[in-house]
């Protein structure tokens, strides 16, 4: 069967692709070089075909088989296998119930998330068992379809089906025909069936980053990072809130597995991103909480990194050492009289951890408490920034 993906496609496809190709910048952007990452694209409608002609009409099973593809990467083809089943018993014992699906209906699912992609031209495509579908003439690409499959999708009474794949398939050739126009070839962003992303609201393309290169973990062992930015179609999110139609599409990415994977590439080195100004809780009632964001706030505007303490305040030493942990500069403190008269105190996180250690007993340091000092409110940005450069100077 062939398809022109220049005919094909809901509106705002190109959006997608878009969102493809900004995911594959912002890598390389970051240092991440060609070869260390891909991008991997799907479409949830040629899963929600697939699904129609296996028999699988409840939302709550097509959900439960979406969750166990999306965990193909974690547990393996025999994993995903034994979660479109019955279940699956891991390692502690614990038990998780499966999608309930019978031996031939995962087989024609998991063919199809193992589906082969040709990238080039029919001619190229080496021939096997199966059928071929062909998309987007010869610059796009190629697909083998299992015989049982193919079976369903030609039975005359499956138009709708076949109507259903035809689009899902004929938007991923239209999104890897933009991005190939563009310079973005398969290296970057590649057609990949296995690609679904767990969350039910998901209308069309989906997609995924995934970090190709391998690192040593705490215990020595070899891995990877695998994706750290996802996203895709969600056009009937909105609507479900405001009861209007919205088209929309983005991704998110994970940030502190993504800083981590830099780290480990050596593109972070610890002073590339200044740990930020902690401003700490002492009151917990409205007005106080009020006041301590505003303060996190004054910084921010004033570009300088900051953070409001967001644990449990009941124990101040807690405080400062979660400011420690995160290698925080310096901590403002704000009590209730501090605040009744427009003061505040600076603590200096740095010049006090070299003075503590001369001091002898906790009561000498209640006393003096080193790199602590008062400061007029309305000096707070003025005196961060003197503070920080007088740290910076050593």
């Amino acid at each position: 069967m062939q398809l022109d993906a220049d005919t094909v496609g809901a509106p705002g496809v190109q959006a997608d692709a878009e969102m493809c190709m900004m995911m594959a910048d912002a890598m390389e952007a970051l240092g991440i070089k060609r070869g260390d990452y891909v991008v991997r694209v799907n479409n949830r409608k040629v899963l929600d075909g697939v699904m129609e002609a296996i028999g699988v009409t409840d939302e709550g099973q097509k959900l439960a088989v979406l969750r166990a593809i999306d965990k193909l990467d974690k547990f393996g083809v025999e994993g995903v296998r034994l979660l479109l089943g019955e279940g699956r018993k891991d390692e502690s014992g614990d038990f998780t119930k499966g999608a309930g699906l019978d031996e031939g209906q995962i087989d024609i699912v998991l063919s199809i998330v193992g589906a082969e992609i040709q990238h080039d031209s029919l001619e190229k495509f080496d021939a096997g068992p199966g059928s071929y579908w062909q998309f987007g003439g010869p610059n796009a690409f190629s697909v083998r379809i299992p015989d049982g499959f193919s079976q369903a999708i030609s039975d005359e009474t499956n138009q709708t089906l076949r109507e259903k794949l035809n689009i899902g398939f004929g938007e991923l050739a239209l999104i890897q025909r933009l991005c190939k126009k563009s310079g973005y070839g398969p290296d970057r962003i590649r057609i990949d069936p296995s690609v679904v992303r767990g969350l039910e609201y998901y209308t069309g393309t989906v997609f995924e980053c995934e970090l190709l290169f391998e690192v040593p973990n705490e215990k020595g062992e070899i891995v990877r990072f695998g994706s750290v930015a996802g996203g895709g179609r969600y056009d009937g999110l909105v609507k479900r809130f405001t009861g209007q139609d919205v088209p929309a599409t983005g991704f998110s990415i994970g940030v502190s597995r993504l800083m981590t994977a830099l780290k480990n590439l050596g593109k972070l080195d610890g002073s590339a991103i200044a740990a930020p100004v902690l401003v700490t809780v002492m009151d917990r009632d409205t007005e106080a909480l009020g006041k301590y964001q505003q303060l996190t706030q004054t910084l921010r505007q004033a570009g300088i990194r900051a953070e409001m303490y967001q644990g449990n305040p009941k124990n101040f030493g807690n405080q400062l050492k979660y400011a420690d942990r995160r290698g925080c500069p310096i901590a403002i403190i704000q009590g209730s009289d501090e605040r009744a008269s427009g003061k505040l105190q600076i603590k200096d996180l740095i010049e006090g951890k070299k003075q503590a250690a001369a001091i002898a007993s906790n009561e000498e340091w209640r006393e003096t408490r080193p790199g602590q000092f008062e400061i007029a409110e309305a000096d707070l940005v003025a005196e961060v920034r003197k503070l920080l450069a007088e740290q910076a100077q050593g």
